[in-house]
């Protein structure tokens, strides 16, 4: 099948968003499907107010327009809602094709986070945005009952996955990346910003060393406050890994994310997870002997860090090893809304006949 992705959030973009899409769209790869990303590195851009890493495209209506007439996908999934997003769907609608979307974070609480807007001005757009959609897909059943509960419907499942050779636990030997430190090692990894409440971690008492491995436009304020807490910068691929692998708990404090792919990843390194009790971190760790929750989502969390140093992490990686990027994937694929086979030839075939007449010189 030919796949066309439509998506605001790509390489050199470092999120969870980027990580599951490049994955996946790697394992499609694999399974013989053709695939073609539109993305921001494509286009002028512009760095996207308050979030500078993230670069928004200029002008993306035309192009990918000329890309869904040179591709002519089988299916059309667009995972974001920015300027690539909006162009993307606005073409589905113009020519009457299906596709799908993908719901990743959590947009109106974070943009509440950072401006004076209400939830329901957020909530009224992607409403909005996703309405068309064939399907709708979500990481959690705790985020489809709140979509749900929210006005949105076709709502799908599609789950996520970790690289359990990448994200392993610590081997005898290996160095130790917090040697020095005083142990326990509680550790956040992720963009250092308001959204992500990492302040929730950095002001608790806990035993030990907190470490927070990330960058981002809160960083030198926390810093300067918690003169405790050791701040690394971002790290990246086997380095990161390690950094995982040599931590006693890993603390998840946000509340805006729909899943939490470092969830994971701590867990593929036998690290359990402390969180409070929000998407993504509820519909995990309960049950699976690899966590503990905060009793709600303003307190607790401590509690929930001080008691994931009594938990095997033999156990916790058993439980991670559960999770493939093959399976999510192939649940994405499951998801897509092909055309159907008559409609599809006849539109292509009409499309590709205009093209010619285009290009065809004037008499």
């Amino acid at each position: 099948m030919r796949i066309l992705l439509a998506t605001d959030a790509w390489e050199p973009q470092v999120n969870g968003v980027v990580r599951t899409l490049t994955k996946v769209m790697a394992e499609l790869r694999a399974m013989d499907h053709e695939v073609d990303v539109v993305s921001p590195d494509q286009f002028p851009t512009f760095p996207l107010p308050t979030y500078p890493e993230i670069k928004l495209a200029i002008g993306a209506y035309e192009p990918v327009m000329e890309r869904f007439k040179s591709f002519e996908p089988e299916a059309i999934h667009i995972a974001t809602e920015g300027p690539i997003g909006l162009a993307a769907r606005r073409i589905c609608l113009e020519w009457k094709l299906p596709f799908t979307t993908s719901y990743h974070t959590r947009f109106p609480e974070y943009v509440s986070a950072r401006l004076p807007l209400p939830l329901s001005a957020g909530y009224t757009y992607m409403r909005w945005f996703h309405k068309p959609s064939g399907r709708l897909m979500v990481a959690t059943p705790t985020m489809r009952d709140e979509l749900i509960r929210h006005g949105f419907r076709n709502i799908s499942p599609w789950t996520r996955g970790v690289d359990t050779d990448v994200f392993k636990p610590r081997v005898t030997g290996e160095p130790d990346m917090f040697e020095g430190l005083a142990r326990p090692i509680f550790l956040n990894v992720g963009r250092v910003a308001v959204e992500k409440n990492i302040e929730a971690f950095a002001s608790l008492d806990l035993p030990g060393t907190k470490v927070i491995v990330g960058d981002g436009p809160q960083r030198e304020e926390l810093a300067e406050k918690y003169p405790d807490v050791v701040f690394t910068g971002a790290k990246f691929g086997a380095e990161l890994a390690r950094y995982f692998a040599c931590a006693d708990v890993f603390c998840f404090p946000s509340l805006t994310d729909t899943f939490g792919l470092v969830i994971l990843e701590a867990m593929a390194a036998g690290v359990p997870v402390a969180a409070f009790s929000a998407p993504g971190p509820i519909d995990i760790i309960p049950g699976s002997g690899a966590g503990a929750l905060a009793p709600g989502q303003t307190d607790g969390l401590r509690e929930a860090c001080l008691a994931c140093l009594d938990i095997d992490h033999g156990v916790v990686r058993k439980f991670a090893e559960g999770f493939s990027w093959r399976a999510c994937a192939e649940e994405f694929y499951k998801n897509l809304q092909p055309y159907p086979e008559p409609e599809k030839t006849r539109f292509w075939r009409r499309l590709r006949r205009l093209a010619r007449l285009r290009r065809r010189p004037a008499a």
